[in-house]
């Protein structure tokens, strides 16, 4: 048992946003639990580790393992749990694990202190389980995200996958979709913008299927825009729902909600998207983004793209390439198919070659780069709102605009010491004019005074 007057803890979370929610949430119950939250890299003695695993691809499930390694030899003394994907689709690898104390399941992470009273020797219990994952409709969470380190904040409203695409080990890792209740999911979101965050974004595995007693998403979010304060509502990855054009009416008609969609495509034709297992067809998802184009001006749309799928041609390739290349979409996340078996695309015979998935990674990279160019350089003269963040080099303000842009921007000469551009600026929102591009999603500006 670790009786250590002040309990140092800290996590290590490793892949998607919904991972970083799920990590804020297990803060939150930290912290009402005496611990003390702390970046990974801190000189304390550290009691508490924790690291947040993802395996959507091989390379995240090796950084889960090396986080681990790499803490454990820092803080030999720590007690180290380890949760997330991972160890759902992997568990053998972490059972064999020496340096773990703990594997706590995926779907129970939140519940983290039932898992660590008897260790701490904690006075507050955690919550206990009412009600099986597999049999429940909605999802309660017993905690407000704590996020000491971040303006933004995040909120879990669903989880879980029944889609299975092709590709994808996440549903074995994160199970069925399930949307986290109505009431509960409204509380945290005001519990939230109470606590002082300007931003709030809405997360899950698939957040646009959130249902709840046939409450939807853009019902939801229509009821998220009516509470009171100075924020902004952004959401999340948005798996494409092509029947759900009232969301691009209920974006457009409030300026709270973030003028930004990021839509996973996953491939540019539709034999490949019929392989991976997605259920609509490119010529759907073009006709959404126009309409999202069309009435949300300057709004961000980007997307992810998978290349080197098994069965891409050179020809398939090329078509993907010209369709892509004539969206007017903001930016792209390129990635090269990584194999992880127990899916079904693992299996396919027709796996293309390294080199050629390296090749159009990169030409679909560039691709995606002038894309975001131009969506900037759109930009260029427009006044959008933007949630300061950072004040760095003692020379600038770092931002995020509505649509999504990176601004850097000098604060206004009047201000002369960080105190005064801390309380004046930081965890702000302020309009700025667009001035200039700098690089792939990152623009300078100017302060004005109104939008």
């Amino acid at each position: 048992m670790l009786h250590n007057s002040i309990r140092y803890a800290t996590a290590i979370t490793i892949g998607c946003r919904l991972n970083q929610t799920d990590t804020a949430l297990m803060f939150g119950t930290l912290q009402n639990a005496g611990f003390q939250i702390v970046k990974p890299d801190t000189d304390k003695s550290l009691s508490l580790i924790i690291i947040n695993t993802c395996s959507v691809t091989c390379s995240a499930a090796q950084k889960s393992r090396q986080a681990a390694r790499s803490l454990k030899k820092k803080h030999p003394s720590a007690y180290i749990i380890v949760t997330g994907c991972d160890v759902e689709t992997d568990a053998k690898t972490w059972d064999n694990e020496i340096i773990i104390d703990q594997i706590i399941p995926n779907a129970d992470k939140t519940n983290i202190l039932n898992y660590i009273n008897d260790v701490f020797d904690l006075t507050s219990n955690g919550t206990e389980i009412t009600e099986s994952p597999d049999t429940a409709v909605t999802f309660d969470e017993n905690a407000t995200g704590y996020y000491p380190f971040k303006s933004r904040a995040n909120i879990k409203i669903q989880n879980g996958c029944d889609s299975y695409c092709t590709y994808c080990i996440v549903p074995y890792g994160r199970g069925k979709s399930i949307s986290r209740s109505w009431n509960n999911s409204i509380d945290e979101f005001k519990e939230l913008v109470k606590n002082g965050h300007k931003e709030v974004v809405l997360t899950g595995v698939n957040i646009a299927t959130y249902d709840d007693s046939g409450r939807t998403l853009v019902d939801l979010l229509k009821e998220l825009i009516k509470i009171e304060g100075d924020f902004r509502i952004r959401l999340s990855s948005t798996e494409p729902q092509f029947d759900m054009h009232g969301l691009i009416d209920t974006i457009a008609s409030s300026n709270k909600v973030c003028r930004f969609l990021h839509l996973p495509l996953q491939y540019g034709e539709n034999s490949i998207l019929d392989r991976m297992g997605r259920h609509y067809k490119k010529e759907e998802f073009a006709d959404f983004v126009l309409n999202a184009i069309e009435k949300i001006p300057d709004i961000c749309i980007g997307s992810d793209i998978i290349v080197g799928f098994p069965g891409e041609t050179d020809e398939i390739f090329e078509e993907c390439k010209e369709f892509i290349s004539s969206l007017p979409l903001s930016y792209l996340h390129v990635f090269k198919y990584s194999k992880r078996q127990g899916t079904p695309a693992a299996t396919y015979k027709d796996q293309v070659p390294s080199k050629d998935a390296t090749a159009r990674h990169k030409t679909l990279t560039a691709i995606g780069n002038k894309l975001a160019e131009n969506f900037i350089n759109k930009q260029i003269g427009k006044t959008a709102s933007v949630l300061f963040e950072n004040y760095i080099n003692e020379k600038e303000l770092i931002g995020w605009t509505d649509n999504y842009i990176k601004v850097s921007t000098p604060p206004p000469s009047s201000f002369t010491n960080k105190k005064s551009i801390d309380s004046n600026f930081i965890n702000n929102i302020l309009p700025v004019k667009i001035t200039g591009f700098i690089d792939n999603r990152h623009a300078s500006g100017d302060i004005v005074k109104q939008l």
